[in-house]
């Protein structure tokens, strides 16, 4: 009786063992396919620095430059595309070696150069777009903070919502006659950049804005780094 019994316990021991076991290997099996889903997701969404995740991608912060004017900015916007499928078609550069004066802190009158380009652009349906970057070169950097700063609180107080993309950029929707578009700001050292871009007209503004960012981040990038002195030490704020 007693070793029956203890026979009955024994294969209850095992049957309870046998489940447990079975459970702890399920819930091994689903951690691991959990695992590999979140490891895919992240290679998936990994940010590159190709244009194809936007302003973000494009304008990671650096360290601040010394920039120097040009007579033919469009040529900083050849040789790669103004986003995936677009093509840069008829430009115009608009630069004038003249030095401007503006409105500084305490009544000075700082001075910059201004250059810039106009762009033809094809998207991959064959539909044309419009770009525009305008640089301000500033002799002292402090100066062109400021324009920056001046520029991002009217912004503001007209309630067109800047959007920040770091702390020396920011971007906003803009119009152009019915073309939805956006423009982004950007400073860096003696530098104040703005790019502009424009989707055809009957677009709506939530189907073009990716593209739109990625213009736009493409075209201050490059620029920026066009225009950057990269033998320079960093200036002084």
């Amino acid at each position: 009786m007693h070793e029956s019994r203890s026979a009955a316990l024994s294969g209850v021991r095992s049957a309870a063992l046998s489940r447990a076991w079975s459970a702890a290997l399920r819930r091994a099996r689903s951690a691991a396919l959990i695992g590999l889903a979140v490891a895919a997701s992240a290679g998936c969404s990994g940010g590159d620095d190709d244009g194809k995740n936007g302003e973000a991608a494009e304008l990671r912060p650096r360290p601040p430059g010394a920039h120097s004017w040009t007579g033919e900015p469009c040529d900083l916007l050849a040789g790669a595309a103004p986003a995936e499928g677009f093509t840069l078609g008829s430009t115009t550069d608009s630069a004038s070696p003249d030095t401007r004066e503006d409105i500084g802190e305490n009544g000075t009158r700082p001075r910059y150069r201004q250059t810039g380009c106009l762009a033809d652009l094809k998207a991959p349906d064959g539909t044309l777009w419009k770009l525009s970057t305008t640089a301000s070169v500033y002799e002292e950097p402090g100066a062109a903070r400021h324009a920056y700063r001046v520029k991002e609180d009217l912004d503001r107080s007209h309630g067109r919502g800047p959007e920040k993309v770091h702390d020396a950029a920011y971007a906003l929707p803009a119009d152009d006659g019915g073309r939805p578009g956006r423009t982004l700001l950007l400073w860096n050292g003696d530098l104040v950049l703005t790019a502009s871009a424009y989707a055809p007209h009957g677009s709506t503004e939530r189907e073009v804005r990716k593209d739109l960012e990625r213009i736009v981040g493409n075209a201050a990038r490059r620029t920026e780094d066009g225009l950057r002195d990269h033998e320079a030490p960093s200036p002084a704020p």
